[in-house]
Order: structure tokens, then sequence, then C-alpha cells
């Protein structure tokens, strides 16, 4: 199980496509007292991987604190970074309070465009020095590039740049229109495109050996099984049966993309939310309408539930509307189809 913990609003960046809308720092975040009040109920509800992500999680002066307390409870503690704060001391700091693994941006193997991106001059120098600075502490470190209509050609490129910089792992976050990204929602991959990038990757897997995952494209299931391969992942879309987002002042969401608020954690404590909620419940029936409810890999894929929602008005078991596989079965009807 695998929860992220957005630890702050504020960042030194604009990216265009950011789901928080992140910049300024929101008023009454979560304090360090309360911070590991959650990490506590976090353990107890039975989670395992503890990522901590913003904003720019760096950008909180206590961050090192809260991971080395969220290690002494067992948990995993990994980052989701922008990179632009890990000089070698603190790479060197995050080794040594039991960080596990940092994932740092990256969306094209073009600077200018990675900036151009970002809003913010040198995000691609200041993100590629931070891999080498967890290389050499020994701190393991991916890739995360969001894949959209302007990079999607680039993908084994940045997949060869992540092993040549010694990345355990390329993880490929497939755009979902929330945050600020509601404003680039054209630059989406749409049916025939994802499908292609899809499998794309996975051809790509056969080819070296860091792990490639798509996030936000649960589809890569069931390409994998059709091209015969045995992934370690279990299940495509994770949002509300072994994952969830905890925002900024402790407002709980099924993931970072489904901007829906089902509990805040200074009214109820956490490992009751994730037990009790009734949007986590029906997450977990798996009881999905349109074409993921009749889907024969319904159980491993699950469609993305955010792009469902926000193609649906608010309907989070519908459809996923980018499916070419329910796709030849008609959802062309609907225009969807690209």
């Amino acid at each position: 199980m695998i929860i992220s913990w957005n630890t702050t609003n504020q960042c030194n960046m604009y990216c265009k496509h950011c789901y928080r809308d992140a910049g300024a720092k929101a008023e009454e975040e979560l304090n360090t007292e309360e911070g590991k009040a959650l990490l506590e109920e976090i353990a107890k509800a039975g989670f395992k991987i503890m990522i901590f992500s913003g904003g720019e999680p760096f950008m909180r002066k206590d961050i090192f604190e809260l991971v080395a307390h969220a290690k002494q409870l067992g948990l995993r503690p990994v980052f989701g970074t922008n990179g632009s704060f890990i000089t070698a001391d603190v790479a060197k700091k995050l080794k040594e309070v039991g960080t596990m693994g940092v994932g740092i941006s990256l969306d094209s193997v073009d600077a200018k465009k990675h900036d151009k991106l970002r809003c913010y001059e040198g995000a691609w120098k200041e993100a590629v020095e931070a891999m080498k600075n967890c290389k050499a502490v020994g701190l393991p470190f991916q890739v995360h590039t969001t894949v959209m209509d302007w990079n999607q050609g680039e993908l084994e490129d940045l997949t060869d740049l992540a092993v040549e910089l010694g990345a355990v792992a390329h993880h490929i976050f497939f755009l979902v229109p929330t945050g600020r990204a509601v404003t680039i929602e054209e630059e989406s991959l749409r049916a025939e495109e994802y499908e292609s990038v899809l499998t794309r990757i996975m051809k790509k897997q056969q080819e070296v050996s860091i792990e490639l995952k798509p996030t936000c494209a649960p589809q890569f299931m069931r390409i994998a099984k059709e091209m015969g391969m045995d992934l370690r992942f279990q299940r495509g879309c994770l949002a509300g049966t072994s994952y969830c987002i905890i925002g900024p002042k402790g407002r709980v969401q099924p993931c970072a993309y489904l901007d829906m608020e089902i509990g805040n954690v200074r009214e109820t404590p956490f490992s009751e939310i994730w037990k009790n909620s009734e949007v986590f419940n029906k997450l977990r029936t798996l009881d999905y309408t349109g074409g993921c409810g009749s889907c024969r890999y319904k159980k491993s894929c699950g469609g993305c539930r955010a792009r469902a929602a926000f193609y649906h008005e608010g309907d989070y078991m519908a459809e996923e509307p980018w499916c070419l596989y329910h796709g030849r079965k008609g959802v062309e009807t609907y225009g969807y189809a690209r």
C-alpha cells in the first residue's frame, strides 16, 4: 500500500500541468506535530510506502524530521520532487535520515522544453544535477515524466537518459486534467495515441533493465499481458483501493487527480477515514459502469478513475474515456476517440 502527502502547497516553480495549482504556501498547513501524528495514523492503517510530495516538499523546514519519524514508524519514505533543492549535502542528509528513494521530474531531453513547461529557467539542469547527487551518495532515484502530445516521441530517449544517469526506474505519468492541467487538456493523449504510447513503453521495458511504469494509464496491465510480459504490479488504478493522497491542510482524496474531499485528518483520524469512507468503499467494489464495468480486465486495470470523473461530470465509477480496448466495442460513437 502506498500513500502520498502533499506536505506543502509552496513551490519554487509554476508548472503548467500541476494538479495542486502549487505556488504560494497555503494557510494553516499541517504543522510538524500534526504531520507526525498523521504519519502514525498512516502506519496504523497499514500503509508501507510514504511519498513526501508538494508543492515542493523541500520547502518545508522540518522535512528531514518528518522523514526520520516515518522511518522510525516502519514506513518507507520516498520523495516526489522537481529536484532543484537536492544539493550534494541534501542528498547526503536524505540518505542519513532514512530516505529510500527519490522521484525527480524530467519531461524532455530538451532542457528548453522542460524549463518552459515548468516556467523556471534552469529546471532541467538542476533536476539532472540532483540525480547525480543522489547517485553519488547511493540514494536510489527514478525519473518522473508527464507525457503529453508534444513530448510523446521523446519517451524512449528519456528512458535511455534515465539509464545513463543511473536511475532505478522511469515512471511515466499520463496527463489528467485537474488543477492547472485543465488549461492544457487538449495536450493530453486520446485513445489511439494512448494505446500506441503504452505499447511503446512496454516494448521499451523489454529492452532495458530499469523499471518502466505508466501512471494514470492502467491499461498498461492489459497490454503487458497481451504481450506475454510478467510485471510485478498487481493492478493499474490504485485510487481508494491501495492508494490515496492527503493535502497540505489534511484534506483526503482518492488520488492526486480525483479532486474530491472525502475527509480531513484534522477532524477524523486518517485510519478511520481509510477504513470507513463511503467513497473508498465504493471504489473497492469495482462496480464500474460502461465499458469498464463489463471489461474482462477490470480487476487488473480498473480504468483511470480520475479521468472517468472528469469526462463524466464527477462520476468516478464511469468508464475510462481514452481506452481503445472498450473503444473497439463502440466508445467511438461517443466522440472520445481522436
